[in-house]
């Protein structure tokens, strides 16, 4: 059997702490994985003079999967995000944000398990029609919503939902007002959805989505919605189990995949030892269940569970003292047992 070979992006700031630990407890809990390293980000800007060299575009396209951290693209200075660029690039048309309580965590809520499927290359972050006047008091962008667009994301949420013995999609819109763009996407989520007749479905409007998931979240299991809505949506799903550093997210197009911790690259505490490195462990755990390797994505699942459960060498946004190395080594002593 072929060896899988894994695009690994450490990135910037924390990216290099968090992915190396992470491939550290790949490694251990059996994986056999050859990494393939590559740039992006600043790192990147400083070596080779671009955010996103080729050279990694085609690390990717060859292997088909990567697991990155976190980049960082300076604000204000022409720059296009990296994140979209390789949405773009690879065709990468669904992203997949699961949040799930972890006790232990300073969560407001407990018992959560929401997965929001988010459209990851039309709507507002298409990129279309972005002008400002000359004078710079107006500014345009263009949202564009196609049938297959629509088609794909849906579908994609109904038979994730059917895999994973998930029993309800919302589809999550603004068709009151954004009649065109946000119209089409939820004429196409309604029928898809009777497509589905074991799976409950349901709609809302995006504004109330966000005051249900408040006062209610246990009411949502899959949310499917488009690129902004998704965005902002599965933000404050992570903010229901204790922040961004609870949240994993997955890039996922007909044959491709990135997997990426979804938090900021912290440059404050970058080196120091001080990263909590979950939110790219649960990356890992969804690349690892991508690659129907669902035994080893539940030993490291369960070992970081009772960690982060046990108080064990856990880092300071967890209650601990502890810093990144200690964090790593208490999931791996698990994995020994």
């Amino acid at each position: 059997m072929t060896q899988q070979r894994i695009t690994v992006i450490r990135g910037d700031g924390i990216g290099p702490d968090i992915i190396d630990a992470t491939t550290k407890i790949l490694d251990h809990v059996g994986c056999d994985f050859a990494y393939d390293y590559a740039d992006a980000g600043l790192v990147a800007l400083e070596k080779h003079g671009e955010l996103l060299p080729q050279e990694t575009l085609d690390l990717i396209a060859k292997n088909k999967i990567a697991l990155k951290g976190p980049l960082t693209t300076p604000v204000g200075e022409g720059f296009t995000s990296i994140n979209v660029s390789l949405r773009k690039q690879f065709k990468l048309y669904a992203n997949l944000r699961p949040v799930m309580s972890f006790k232990g965590t300073k969560a407001r809520y407990e018992d959560i398990d929401i997965i929001t499927v988010r459209e990851n290359t039309q709507g507002m972050y298409s990129g279309l029609g972005q002008k400002v006047s000359e004078d710079g008091n107006e500014a345009e962008a263009m949202s564009k919503i196609t049938r297959e667009g629509a088609e794909k994301i849906v579908t994609f949420a109904y038979e994730m939902a059917r895999r994973e013995g998930r029993k309800k999609v919302t589809a999550v819109h603004k068709a009151n007002i954004l009649k065109s763009t946000s119209g089409l996407f939820l004429k196409v989520a309604r029928e898809v959805g009777e497509r589905y007749p074991d799976i409950e479905s349901a709609e809302m409007i995006v504004d109330n989505t966000c005051m249900q998931l408040v006062m209610n979240p246990h009411q949502f299991d899959v949310i499917v919605t488009t690129n902004l809505f998704g965005d902002i949506i599965s933000d404050l799903c992570a903010g229901l189990v204790g922040g961004l550093g609870m949240a994993p997210g997955a890039n996922i197009g007909e044959d491709c995949a990135i997997f990426e911790a979804v938090h900021g690259s912290a440059p404050d505490i970058a080196g120091k030892n001080l990263a909590n490195p979950t939110s790219v462990i649960l990356a890992a755990v969804q690349m690892l269940e991508h690659l129907n390797m669902g035994d080893k994505a539940e030993k490291v699942r369960s070992a970081l569970k009772d960690v982060i459960e046990s108080g064990d060498r856990t880092t300071r946004d967890l209650g601990g003292q502890n810093g990144t190395t200690e964090f790593t080594q208490a999931v791996l002593d698990r994995l020994n047992k």
